[in-house]
């Protein structure tokens, strides 16, 4: 008898993009649509704060450092506060030497640096979640 095997669909993951640039967020949209991800957007740190608590089954954050309102930094920081696991991935286009240690103290997991390029973060994003 001949049975078919249904091989189930890459679960679909939830990332948290935080920008306040919308031509960035229009940016990063394009380059993950070709993943399985549903996108959350926030336009500052306090917004992605509350959207995380709404949302408490997101996977990963896209967390731009220099916002208004409440920066990335600190936004990182207050997360960390309430979820510990949830990968944080930096992304700034202002590259400064020590900006990467600074998000890593701030709590995030890894750090990209605008232009973005879509291989290097989509192996961040990779990584993060396994």
């Amino acid at each position: 008898m001949n049975e078919k095997v249904s091989i189930p669909k890459e679960e679909k993951k939830t990332i948290l993009i935080v920008e306040d640039d919308e031509t960035s967020f229009l940016l990063l949209e394009a380059l993950l649509a070709s993943g399985n991800y549903e996108l959350l957007y926030a336009t500052n740190g306090k917004q992605a704060i509350q959207l995380l608590k709404k949302n408490p089954e997101t996977d990963l954050i896209l967390m731009d450092l220099k916002m208004p309102v409440m920066d990335g930094y600190e936004a990182s920081q207050k997360i960390r506060e309430f979820n510990k696991n949830i990968p944080i991935i930096a992304q700034t286009a202002y590259a400064l030497s020590g900006d990467n240690q600074k998000a890593i103290e701030a709590g995030c997991d890894d750090y990209i640096t605008k232009p973005i390029k879509k291989d290097d973060l989509l192996a961040k994003i990779k990584v993060l979640l396994k």
